[in-house]
C-alpha cells in the first residue's frame, strides 16, 4: 500500500473551446532531475520516454488474474502508469492508465476528484478475468506538478498497489522474438518477461491547446506472454482514427484475435482517437504475421 499525504491539484481547462484561441503550446524537453521532487511524492522513480515524458510505472504485482484459463502477468496487461509533461508556458500535463480492481474503483475515483484530477475512460482491457479488473485513464493540467503528484498518491493510496519491485530481465521464454520483430516490423522489448511492440501515430495530436508528445495517449502495443513451445498470450491496444476503425476490427478477427472493446481513452483530442483491445492466444509468430494487416491499417511508425 502506498502511503503519504495529498494537497489539491490548481487544475487548468482542458477543452479544447476554452483554450484554442490562446493557441497550441509545446512540451520542453526534461531530464530526471527536473522530477525528482515528484517521484519523492509518488514514493518511486521513473524513467525519460523521448526526453519529453517523465513516465512512472505502477504494476499491479499483487494481483493474480487469470483470463480464459490464463494467468496474466503484470507486464501483459496489469500495468498502472502515469506520465508528466512540462510545457512552454511551464505548465505540467499528467496522463495515466491505472489498473484497480472493482473494489477499489469507486474509492479511487473520489479521491481523483477532491484533488481534481479527471477520468478520461473506464473500461476493460481483458475479456472474462477473476477477480474483476478496471482499467481507468486519467488526466490533469496545472502549474503544480507537486500537486499533481500528491493527488494522484491520495489515489493510489486508495488501492492495493504495491511498492516497487527491483527491476527484473527476465526474458520472454522460447518465443521466437527475432521472428516476431520480422513479422510486425519493429523491434520489441523486454519488460519483465513480456516482448513488447509499440508504434506510434504519425500525426500530431493534440489535447485542448496543448500539443501531445509523440506516444503519449496514442500508441498501439502488443504484448506477448509466453506460454512454452513458442506460443504466447497476446494483449494488444490499437489506436485509430475513426476512417480506420471498422478495417482495423475486421483484420483482427481474421487474424483469429477475439476483440474485447472499442473506446476512447481521451475527451478533448484531435484528431479524435479510437482505440480497440484484442485478446489472442497462439503461436507467437504466426499471430504477429496475422496481425501485421491491421497495425498496417493505421497511421503508425515503430516507436523509438
Amino acid at each position: 500500500m502506498l502511503a503519504g499525504a495529498a494537497a489539491p491539484a490548481r487544475a487548468l481547462s482542458g477543452r479544447t473551446g476554452d483554450t484554442r484561441s490562446r493557441g497550441l503550446v509545446q512540451p520542453v524537453p526534461t531530464t530526471l532531475s527536473d522530477w525528482e521532487e515528484v517521484a519523492h511524492v509518488l514514493g518511486r522513480k521513473g524513467d525519460m520516454k523521448r526526453k519529453l515524458m517523465y513516465h512512472t510505472a505502477l504494476p499491479r504485482h499483487d494481483l493474480r488474474v487469470r483470463s480464459h484459463g490464463i494467468h496474466v502477468k503484470p507486464a501483459l496487461a496489469l500495468g498502472s502508469h502515469v506520465s508528466f509533461v512540462r510545457y512552454a508556458d511551464k505548465s505540467t500535463l499528467v496522463m495515466g492508465d491505472v489498473v484497480v480492481t472493482e473494489r477499489e474503483m469507486q474509492t479511487f475515483s473520489d479521491a481523483l476528484h477532491k484533488h481534481k484530477i479527471g477520468q478520461t475512460a473506464i473500461h476493460k482491457h481483458l475479456l472474462a478475468q477473476t477477480p474483476d479488473i478496471w482499467w481507468i485513464h486519467v488526466h490533469a493540467h496545472s502549474h503544480h506538478p507537486l500537486s499533481l503528484a500528491r493527488g494522484l498518491r491520495a489515489a493510489f493510496d486508495r488501492t492495493d498497489t504495491p511498492p516497487p519491485l527491483p527491476s527484473s530481465r527476465r526474458k520472454p521464454g522460447d518465443l521466437d522474438t527475432a521472428g516476431i520483430d520480422a513479422a510486425l516490423g519493429v523491434k520489441g522489448s523486454v519488460d519483465d518477461g513480456i516482448y513488447k511492440c509499440v508504434f506510434v501515430r504519425r500525426e500530431t495530436i493534440t489535447d485542448g491547446h496543448l500539443v501531445l508528445p509523440p506516444g503519449l495517449g496514442s500508441t498501439s502495443a502488443l504484448n506477448f506472454q509466453p506460454l512454452g513451445d513458442g506460443r504466447a498470450a497476446i494483449s494488444g491496444d490499437c489506436a485509430m482514427i475513426a476512417s480506420e476503425v471498422q478495417d482495423v476490427l475486421a483484420a483482427l478477427r481474421c487474424a483469429g484475435a477475439r476483440l474485447v472493446e472499442l473506446h476512447n481513452h481521451g475527451l478533448t483530442d484531435e484528431p479524435r482517437l479510437f482505440f480497440v483491445h484484442f485478446w489472442a492466444v497462439g503461436d507467437g509468430v504466426r499471430l504477429a504475421r496475422a496481425l501485421r494487416p491491421a497495425v498496417a491499417a493505421t497511421n503508425v511508425v515503430p516507436a523509438g
